[in-house]
């Protein structure tokens, strides 16, 4: 078994059809990407994608090896970084800091403070993408820090800094806006946006706040980010719910209020690789009280 085997079977079961695979993300054949899934099925021993028409869908066996086939690779990716930054000892050390889109703002001044010390002997860079996508890139050795949601199914240490509470988005005409707070059972009847796909820490957040508050309200739309929930909640007169730091972000259109009663919170945490070795890592983490402040 070769990693492009690998490669090729998270291409197609992520794109859900061998010729968009292969035309789109591969820039191979279909009947070169075809040949390749066959190959690696032969080598595990079951088939890992059902074919049809209308695509390919992973089977029992094909969803329960995705996970670790990513895995594998985001393993492979680490260690070619490692390596890199090891055959390099006399550049000046590099320490990546990922942020939760929107979190910058607040976090940002906070992380410089603890590394203040440090700052003269490092280089820190910064980014921000979605939560997932800054858990990958920890696994991957790409950031050595990262402030974002606790993500399952990524083999990372976490450590919760602050726990916001979820607020209510509408439009700013909408006939809400006359509450000071906002009913679970205010839901019923409108227009329903939460988080889904790559906002499925969220995602879950929101269903187990309303199932405990009795109500089987399904999601009319599902968004993966906060710009997305806006832009939705404006264009279709809905109501979202979004950890409290929306607020920093709200156009003119779209307005917030709190929850009655007590709302539920969604973590923000301080994520890394157990197998980051870094000291600069290190020191960040032995200075973590400065960050959380007492009583967290």
């Amino acid at each position: 078994m070769e990693l492009r085997h690998l490669r090729y079977f998270i291409a197609a079961a992520e794109m859900g059809s061998l010729t968009e695979a292969a035309v789109r993300r591969l820039h191979t054949s279909q009947p070169s990407l075809s040949r390749q899934i066959r190959d690696l099925e032969y080598q595990v021993g079951v088939e890992l994608l059902s074919r049809s028409v209308h695509g390919v869908e992973l089977t029992a066996a094909g969803n329960a090896f995705l996970d670790h086939a990513r895995m594998a690779l985001m393993q492979v990716d680490a260690a070619v970084e490692a390596a890199r930054s090891a055959a390099e000892p006399a550049k000046k050390k590099t320490f990546a800091i990922g942020f939760q889109t929107g979190h910058e703002m607040h976090w940002l001044p906070q992380a410089m403070h603890v590394l203040h010390d440090e700052l003269k002997n490092i280089q820190v860079t910064v980014s921000s993408d979605y939560s997932p996508d800054l858990a990958e890139a920890l696994v991957r050795g790409r950031l050595d820090l990262a402030f974002l949601r606790v993500e399952p199914g990524y083999y990372l240490e976490y450590h919760v800094v602050d726990r916001e509470p979820l607020i209510v988005l509408m439009p700013s005409d909408h006939r809400l806006t006359a509450r000071e707070a906002v009913r679970p059972q205010d839901f019923v009847g409108e227009t329903f946006i939460g988080g889904a796909n790559k906002a499925a820490v969220l995602g879950a957040v929101t269903e187990d706040y309303l199932r405990r508050s009795g109500l089987e309200i399904k999601l009319d739309h599902g968004v993966d980010n906060m710009a997305m929930a806006m832009s939705l909640v404006a264009s279709t007169r809905g109501l979202a719910l979004m950890p409290a730091y929306a607020e920093n972000l709200l156009p003119s259109s779209v307005v917030s209020r709190p929850l009655e009663g007590e709302a539920p919170t969604i973590d923000i945490a301080v994520g890394y690789s157990k197998s980051n070795t870094s000291p600069v890592l290190e020191l960040f983490l032995s200075r973590l009280d400065e960050l959380v402040g007492p009583g967290r």
